[in-house]
């Protein structure tokens, strides 16, 4: 403590240790700043390709600025030392906070999980992966400021081929199936973790735990992620749709998962909340535990370092017959000396008196009696050997293992309850069912009556009621909608006639579904797949007149247009029917996803009356004589703002349809 690492960062007390690093807090002697200096574990340090990958990794993470993660100011290698010195955040992390309140509400959550996404958010655009999202490294500062850490170091640390129990204890609960099966990690790898710390916020615990980390791996890979219980359904959806396991069904990446975060929160009325700091937590205080030393009474007590003095143990006693005198032994005070020699002198042996020869018939009696005492006693010995084997694997067998209770029809909350006394632990699996309430159990498997060590995992099917139309976002890939909509228990089809045409959706995209999504249906109903046919195709109106409805009628289709006859006077009366304009005129573009109607006036034989065009404008008398059925040319002056002051035949004579009359403007 209190050292400078290359003459520049002061390293003061310790802020936190991992399997990995310590951290601690420091000075930046040079710009005068307080700041965090991670220092790498020596057994990592010593690996020359680490130290390489370290500083790779630190200048990757240290071009990423962005309001939600820790900035990198900094990082070297110092004799063995290698660290990196970040921003000082303090406060404390989501950890702390979990531990402190167990789940969180839902819009605390949101307010804490928004602020990571987009951070995340903002590595993934420039091409880098976080790989190691969890609570730990969500950082909370002083007025609830969130920002991620360690952005690169989990790939530092992976490529080193060094493992720590602790470390991958702590982080394998929130590794993606890919990470686990495979090693590799892209930015959906970041949306399952970020699932997970979601998940483990609203319900106040992660969805996977086992007594080793290969058991949680194990169940990250093989298992879906259960529902969160007491949460709307919306945000549990979102919560399982971020932990698919097949990164395909995943968001594509933080961006796409904070969009759709936004989405649920805003429907479900969350409103952003402030995010509590979390208390510093005290370190843990090494206990001497000092063994008691017995004081006589009146006697002087043993000081702090006579009792915490080790206790040296005694010399064994050995027998008094093993001590050969070679002297004159002082006699003790009070016995005189000739008894000592009186003790001293060796004691003569004293002869057995003769004895009798027995028979061989007495001898093999006694031998007769000896096996079967010895019969005796090894047959008891024998039988209390078996009662105490017996008693013992009873006493064994009873205390570590219990019976699976009956829970198929209960509320899953009833049956969490049911499983915790008889010291069992549930794992939910939510499925879709038309005939079973939401959250009553279907299935438990194994099934009742089971004989089940104690702390063991079973599996709980439980009804999430009528499957629902999942969200799907404008311009997914089929395939995914498709993955999608079977996960909630519903059949794929499409129908050509329903596809549309979209401005920005490409050909071959998913641009909506029929029914909407959050409709309930049966198991196995159909949800349509609305495809894009691309941007709508622009359609100008071709110029027909003049040409008879056969014709036209012809040309306006091959257009893509629908030709609708006009009524009245200016209907046709054959095949051979002149058109003398359209509604809308040539020239016009159509968005046919508006409107593809083009509305045909024909001109007819029959005999009209020649309008009274005198005094009016040259665009206005034109624009009349024609709607009459005549043709009409423009002399003199031919600008529409013309007045006109003749015109070839007189008001109210009565010629043939299509006659062309002259107009004079001036």
């Amino acid at each position: 403590m209190g050292g400078l690492l290359e003459q520049r960062y002061r390293v003061d007390a310790v802020l936190a240790r991992g399997g990995m690093s310590t951290v601690y807090r420091g000075r930046d002697t040079r710009l005068d700043r307080d700041v965090a200096i991670k220092v790498m574990d020596p057994h990592l340090t010593a690996d020359p390709a680490f130290v390489a990958r370290f500083e790779r990794e630190a200048r990757a993470a240290a071009q990423l600025h962005h309001p939600a993660v820790v900035s990198v100011h900094d990082q070297g290698v110092d004799g063995d030392q290698v660290y990196l010195v970040m921003e000082l955040i303090d406060g404390g992390n989501l950890r702390d906070l979990l531990n402190q309140r167990g789940k969180l509400a839902p819009a605390v959550a949101l307010s804490i999980l928004g602020p990571v996404l987009s951070a995340l958010g903002a590595a993934h655009r420039a091409g880098l992966v976080h790989r190691d999202v969890k609570p730990e490294n969500v950082l909370i500062g002083p007025g609830g400021q969130v920002k991620v850490a360690d952005f690169g170091l989990a790939r530092a640390i992976g490529g080193n081929g060094v493992t720590s129990d602790s470390e991958i204890l702590g982080t394998v609960a929130y590794l993606s199936p890919e990470q686990v099966e495979t090693g590799t990690a892209d930015a959906r790898s970041d949306v399952y973790s970020a699932g997970i710390v979601l998940y483990e916020m609203l319900a106040g615990q992660a969805p996977y735990r086992g007594e080793t980390p290969i058991s949680v791996a194990y169940q990250h890979v093989n298992s879906d992620v259960p529902s969160v219980a007491d949460v709307p359904l919306a945000l549990d959806t979102l919560v399982r749709k971020a932990t698919r396991r097949d990164p395909v069904l995943r968001p594509a990446n933080a961006d796409a998962f904070l969009a759709e975060l936004e989405r649920v929160g805003t429907e479900l009325g969350l409103t952003p909340q402030p995010v509590p700091v979390p208390g510093s937590a005290p370190e843990n205080d090494r206990t001497v535990i000092m063994r008691p030393v017995p004081v006589a009474v009146g006697a002087t007590p043993p000081s702090a370092a006579e009792l915490t003095r080790p206790v040296v143990p005694k010399p064994p006693l050995h027998s008094a017959m093993t001590t050969v005198s070679t002297g004159p032994a002082t006699p003790p005070p009070g016995i005189p000396a000739s008894a000592t020699r009186t003790m001293q002198r060796p004691e003569q042996p004293r002869r057995r008196p003769a004895q009798k020869r027995k028979s061989e018939a007495e001898k093999l009696e006694e031998e007769r009696k000896r096996r079967k005492r010895l019969y005796t006693i090894w047959g008891a010995v024998a039988g209390v050997v078996v009662v105490a084997v017996g008693l013992f694997t009873w006493y064994v067998s009873a205390n570590r293992y219990t019976e699976m209770p009956s829970v198929v029809g209960q509320s899953e909350q009833n049956a969490q309850v049911l499983l915790s006394q008889a010291d069992l632990t549930g794992l939910v699996e939510k499925v879709p069912s038309n005939d079973v309430p939401n959250g009553t159990v279907i299935s438990a498997d194994p099934g009742p009556g089971a004989e089940l060590r104690k702390n063991q995992q079973v599996k709980l099917v439980v009804s999430r009621g009528k499957p629902v139309v999942p969200f799907i976002t404008a311009g997914t890939d089929e395939a995914v909608a498709t993955k999608e909509i079977q996960a909630a228990g519903l059949k794929v089809t499409k129908d050509a006639s329903k596809d549309a045409f979209h401005d920005t959706v490409p050909i071959g995209k998913v641009v909506g579904i029929d029914p909407r999504p959050g409709t309930a249906l049966n198991l196995d109903s159909p949800v349509t797949l609305i495809m894009s046919k691309g941007p709508p195709p622009r359609l100008p109106v071709p110029n027909v007149t003049g040409k008879t409805k056969t014709e036209a009628d012809a040309e306006l289709q091959r257009a893509g247009l629908e030709p609708v006859d006009a009524g009245g006077d200016e209907a046709p009366e054959n095949g051979n029917s002149r058109v003398v304009r359209t509604d809308p005129p040539a020239g016009t573009v159509l968005d046919p996803t508006q409107n593809k109607k083009v509305t045909v006036f024909y001109q007819n034989n029959s005999e009209v009356e020649v309008p009274d065009v005198s005094r009016k404008k040259v665009r206005e008398a034109k624009e009349e004589l024609e709607r009459a059925g005549l043709k009409v040319k423009v002399e003199f002056n031919k600008s529409g703002n013309a007045t006109v002051v003749n015109q070839s035949i007189p008001p109210r004579t009565r010629v043939r349809r299509g006659t062309e009359i002259t107009i004079v403007g001036l």
